[in-house]
Parts: structure tokens; C-alpha cells; sequence
């Protein structure tokens, strides 16, 4: 049942943080998408990361499944970067919306990555 709901929330992880990327780079651009509500979009979508990769340490450890090596450091990666984005926010405080938005498709991409070696 956990590896049901692993395989099925990262569906989640992935269309979340995709959308919270286009989001947040459109907001860059148009002033109007700039809403407290893509902020909360944004921070569901990275938390969600979290919640996956402790889905999957729960499998390993929990239930002795084997996962690929670099499905793990994909997930793994997914979480130092979430932890990277949010400590350059104040660093780049003019170009906040364009860290989160394509900080957004970067970890969308991880997810892609992380099914693609995950199904293998």
C-alpha cells in the first residue's frame, strides 16, 4: 500500500512543483500573478518532496524493498535543493520569482528523473 501511495504522490510532486515554476516565473513577469496564494502553492508543492522521500525511506528501511542507487540520490537531491532555493531567497530578493520558478521546474525535473530510473 505504501509503494501504491509512493508511485502515486509523486504524480503530485512533479505537476506541483512544475506548476508552482510556471507560476512563479510568469509572476516575474506579470505583476498581477504575484499573490500570496503562489507562495502557499510553492510551499505545498516543495513540501511535498519531503513527505515523498520519507515514503521512500519507509519502503527501504521499513519494508526491505530495493531501490535503485540514483533513485534515492535523485530524492535526495530534490530535498538539498528545496533547502538551497529557500537560503538564496535574500540573496536574490530581485530575481525571487525567477529562483522559485525555475527552482520549481528544477525539482520537477528531478521528480521525472527519479520515475525514469525508479521504473527501471
Amino acid at each position: 500500500m505504501l509503494l501504491d501511495l509512493h508511485e502515486s504522490f509523486a504524480w503530485f510532486v512533479i505537476i506541483g512543483n512544475g506548476l508552482a515554476g510556471v507560476w512563479a516565473l510568469a509572476a516575474h513577469w506579470l505583476p498581477a500573478l504575484r499573490t500570496r496564494a503562489l507562495w502557499w502553492f510553492t510551499i505545498v508543492a516543495e513540501v511535498a518532496i519531503f513527505g515523498q522521500v520519507a515514503m521512500g525511506v519507509g519502503l527501504v528501511a521499513g519494508q526491505g524493498l530495493e531501490a535503485p542507487q540514483f533513485h534515492m540520490f535523485y530524492g535526495f537531491v530534490g530535498i538539498i535543493a528545496v533547502g538551497l532555493i529557500y537560503s538564496y531567497r535574500q540573496q536574490m530578493e530581485p530575481y525571487r520569482y525567477l529562483l522559485y520558478g525555475f527552482g520549481g521546474l528544477f525539482l520537477m525535473g528531478l521528480g521525472i528523473r527519479a520515475m525514469i530510473v525508479g521504473a527501471t
